[in-house]
C-alpha cells in the first residue's frame, strides 16, 4: 500500500537543492540518483537526519552565475529519500519521490557546500492529493504517439508494463523517462495541471516522432 501524501504543514519550507540540468521529478514519480560529490553526499547525509526531503531543480541557462552557482528556474519539486543504499566506492544510490511542486523565494545560507532555499508550497497544494487524474483525450491517442516515438528511434519498451500502469502514472513516468531538453521538461513541471501535463506530453511524443527533437528516447 503506497504511503500516506503528508499535509502541506508538516513539509519544510526552507531546503536543500539539487540543482541537476535534464532531471525531472514530478509529483508521484520515483527519480533514482546516484551521488558521488562530496557536497551532496554531505546534502544526503543531512537530509537523512532532518525527514529525508530535498528538492530538485535545473539550472537556468538564460541566467547569470551568481555566488552560489548557476541560476536555477524559479520551479522545482519538493522530494522525499525513499530509498538508500551505500556502496563499497562510498556512493550513495537513493529513490527520491515527488512529493509537491515549490516556487522558490529566496536562496539562503549554504551549508557543507550545498545549496539551500526558502519556497513556497502553498500554490501547488494540489500536488498532494490522491493520484486520480484521467487523460484528456482517448489513452490510444497517446499509447500511438509513444510506440510512433520509439519507432523513431528503434527503440523497444516494456508495452505489457505500459499497458498496466494508471493513466496518471503513466504520464509522471514518461514525462520523467523519456530524453527531452531541459527547456521541456521545465515545461512538463510547471504545467498547470495533469490534464495540460498530459496534452504536452503527447504534442512532445508527436513533435520528435517527425524528427523535430534533439534525441530519442532510451529504451528499457
Amino acid at each position: 500500500m503506497p504511503a500516506a501524501l503528508p499535509m502541506l504543514e508538516d513539509l519544510p519550507e526552507q531546503f536543500p537543492v539539487f540543482p541537476l540540468s535534464g532531471a525531472l521529478l514530478l509529483p508521484g514519480g520515483h527519480l533514482p540518483l546516484t551521488i558521488f560529490e562530496p557536497r551532496y553526499l554531505a546534502m544526503v547525509e543531512d537530509a537523512l537526519g532532518q525527514g529525508r526531503y530535498f528538492g530538485m531543480v535545473q539550472p537556468d541557462k538564460r541566467l547569470a552565475r551568481g555566488e552560489t552557482g548557476p541560476g536555477l528556474y524559479r520551479i522545482g519539486c519538493l522530494g522525499r529519500i525513499t530509498s538508500f543504499a551505500e556502496t563499497d566506492d562510498n556512493r550513495y544510490l537513493i529513490t527520491l519521490t515527488g512529493i509537491i511542486r515549490f516556487t522558490i523565494a529566496e536562496e539562503i545560507e549554504m551549508c557543507r557546500g550545498y545549496r539551500r532555499i526558502a519556497a513556497g508550497l502553498a500554490g501547488f497544494a494540489a500536488d498532494l492529493r490522491p493520484a486520480t487524474g484521467q487523460l484528456p483525450f482517448p489513452r490510444q491517442y497517446l499509447l500511438d504517439a509513444l510506440h510512433r516515438y520509439f519507432a523513431t528511434a528503434g527503440a523497444e519498451a516494456n508495452w505489457d508494463a505500459i499497458a498496466g500502469m494508471p493513466d496518471e502514472n503513466l504520464v509522471t513516468s514518461l514525462c520523467m523517462a523519456c530524453p527531452f531538453t531541459a527547456e521541456e521538461k521545465q515545461a512538463l513541471l510547471e504545467a498547470r495541471d495533469f490534464t495540460a501535463r498530459a496534452g504536452a506530453l503527447r504534442a512532445l511524443l508527436e513533435i520528435d516522432s517527425l524528427g523535430g527533437g534533439e534525441t530519442g528516447p532510451r529504451a528499457s
